[in-house]
């Protein structure tokens, strides 16, 4: 939780509900908060209640004079963003002179981006929060939340998955895979975890469901980007015909925890908060 007196609080928001439960939790604590919502991304329900401007992706210019002209030296990046092509992006001269700053880390994968887009923010005298630094309660620790817990079989298939999405963060790709019965149904790229698990639901085999399994990139910047699961992530989960979803404890963030639990049991559904070595250490003593 964040002391109140503190600066504005600068909030980069792209989509979903979590930049609304940032502001929300800020502002609690006694804290300003200043909104600026990615144009074609953030909920514009969602920064009604809060001061707030929007700006487009490539706008570098327009966020950091609004930043500063409401006072906020913290800043939090929160809430999806799909990255547009350059083309598309249409950087205004600030925002060239900082893709120009960025320089390679522009084209490789999420997570070399948003590392040089915070190192960026740091050179320009903001300090960048992790949304979970403002609202501790939206990361869980290690353990099983609701009533169904895995078999060993699907605790062989958590490890498997673990490896999987490691091996695809080490090379900045993506942060989550679906395994069934050992075999790698999907991963995530670029498309993210809802489209990918769309794909799944003609590849299930006969059988026991598949997991889902979402980590942290190994090396991953957490002030940004962390993995994210929620009601909507266990809905498409049942409807791929998984029977489980595992995540990254102290490193995925949590939308309507009480709501993705009752979701989960309905569907019957397994959701475990994991040590990744632990997950892997478990399989390997059985």
């Amino acid at each position: 939780m964040v002391e109140a007196g503190a600066p504005t609080l600068g909030i980069l928001a792209g989509g979903g509900p979590l930049p609304g439960r940032v502001a929300a939790a800020a502002v609690a604590a006694g804290r300003a908060v200043f909104v600026i919502g990615f144009e074609g991304f953030a909920d514009p329900d969602m920064l009604a209640p809060y001061p707030h401007a929007y700006a487009r992706l490539g706008a570098a210019g327009r966020i950091l004079e609004l930043l500063r002209r409401h006072g906020c030296r913290d800043i939090v990046l929160v809430g999806p963003v799909r990255r547009p092509s350059l083309l598309a992006l249409r950087p205004d001269a600030e925002g060239a002179r900082i893709l120009a700053r960025i320089g390679r880390a522009a084209f490789t994968g999420d997570d070399g981006l948003l590392a040089a887009i915070v190192r960026v923010f740091g050179e320009e005298g903001f300090r960048v929060l992790g949304a979970h630094e403002i609202l501790a309660e939206l990361v869980e620790a290690p353990g099983l939340l609701g009533a169904v817990a895995p078999d060993a079989a699907a605790r062989r298939d958590i490890a498997r998955g673990v490896a999987v999405v490691r091996a695809l963060g080490a090379v900045d790709v993506g942060q989550a895979a679906v395994v069934q019965q050992g075999i790698v149904l999907a991963v995530e790229a670029i498309e993210g975890t809802d489209a990918m698990l769309a794909r799944c639901r003609a590849l299930a085999r006969p059988g026991p469901g598949g997991v889902l399994v979402k980590l942290v990139k190994p090396g991953q910047d957490r002030r940004a980007d962390l993995p994210t699961i929620g009601p909507e992530t266990v809905r498409r989960a049942a409807e791929a015909g998984l029977r489980g979803i595992a995540f990254e404890a102290h490193g995925t963030m949590i939308t309507a925890r009480a709501a993705m639990i009752t979701a989960a049991d309905a569907a019957g559904l397994f959701l475990l908060s994991l040590d990744p070595e632990a997950a892997q250490s478990e399989v390997l003593i059985e």
